[in-house]
C-alpha cells in the first residue's frame, strides 16, 4: 500500500516562528545592545510589538495602502518608530542598522537543524518566508540551516497568505501544488496554502511568544498533518 504521502516532493517552511525561535533572539541581542550603551528598556515587549508592527506594515502593504518593500526596510521603518515609546530614541545610525539585521540572526528551535537534515534526505526543503532574500540566506548561514532553496515572497512581489506565494513557489519548484506540502506554526499560512492546492503541515510552537504566551487557535481548520516536531514530522512522511 502507498505511503499516504507518496506524492509530496516538496516541503515549504514558514520561518519566522516555525523554524526559529525569532522572540528569545530579538530580546537576547536587545539585552546585549542595552548592556554595551548603558541603556535599559523592556525589550520582551519591544520584540512583541516590532513583531506586531511587521503584521501591521504587511496588512497595509496588501490594502495598497502603501508600496511593497523588503521585510527589513518594513522592519526599519518599524523599530524607528517604535524607539522612542521605549526610551531609544538616543540609538545612532550605526546601532540602530546593527540592530534591525537581529531577524538576519535568529536562533533555531533545539528541534530544527537535526530535523531538516532529516527530512532532506528524501524531499526538497526551502523556505516560503515573506522574509526578503538576503535575510533568509543570511539566517541560514548563521543557524546552520541545511535548505535546498531559499524562496521568498520577494520574488513575487506579494506577501503570504497571498496565493500567488504559494502558487508560484510551486511553480518554480516544476510541481503541481498538490505536490509541495507547506509547514508552519501558524494557521492562517496553512488555511491559505490549502485554499492553493498545497498539503499542509502544522508544527505548533507553544513557545513562540514565551512560556504560557498566547498561540493563534486553529479553529475548523483541518490540516494534512499535525507533528510535536520537525522529528515528528518526519515520521508522519515515512522518512
Amino acid at each position: 500500500m502507498n505511503h499516504p504521502f507518496a506524492d509530496i516532493r516538496a516541503l515549504t517552511f514558514d520561518v519566522f516562528g516555525t523554524v526559529v525561535d525569532w522572540r528569545s533572539s530579538v530580546i537576547a541581542e536587545g539585552q546585549a545592545l542595552g548592556a554595551r550603551l548603558g541603556l535599559k528598556a523592556d525589550w520582551p515587549a519591544l520584540a512583541d510589538a516590532w513583531r506586531e508592527g511587521y503584521f501591521a506594515s504587511m496588512a497595509r502593504v496588501g490594502r495598497g495602502e502603501q508600496p511593497w518593500d523588503t521585510i527589513d526596510a518594513l522592519h526599519r521603518r518599524e523599530l524607528d518608530a517604535l524607539l522612542p515609546g521605549f526610551g531609544l530614541a538616543a540609538l545612532d545610525e550605526a546601532d540602530r542598522a546593527w540592530f534591525n539585521t537581529v531577524w538576519h540572526r535568529l536562533a533555531p528551535w533545539p528541534d530544527t537543524v537535526a530535523g531538516l537534515t532529516r527530512l532532506k534526505q528524501g524531499l526538497t526543503i526551502t523556505t516560503l518566508s515573506n522574509g526578503n532574500l538576503s535575510l533568509l540566506v543570511a539566517m541560514a548561514k548563521h543557524a546552520g540551516l541545511p535548505w535546498d532553496a531559499v524562496l521568498t515572497a520577494e520574488l513575487f512581489g506579494r506577501f503570504k497568505p497571498d496565493p500567488a506565494v504559494y502558487l508560484g513557489a510551486a511553480k518554480l519548484l516544476g510541481l503541481d501544488p498538490g505536490q509541495v506540502m507547506m509547514v508552519a506554526a501558524h494557521p492562517f499560512d496553512l488555511v491559505a496554502a490549502q485554499r492553493a492546492g498545497l498539503k499542509t503541515a502544522y508544527v505548533p510552537r507553544p513557545d513562540e511568544y514565551g512560556r504560557g504566551g498566547r498561540m493563534a487557535p486553529v479553529g475548523a481548520a483541518v490540516f494534512d498533518i499535525t507533528a510535536s516536531d520537525f522529528g515528528d514530522l518526519a515520521r508522519h512522511l515515512g522518512l
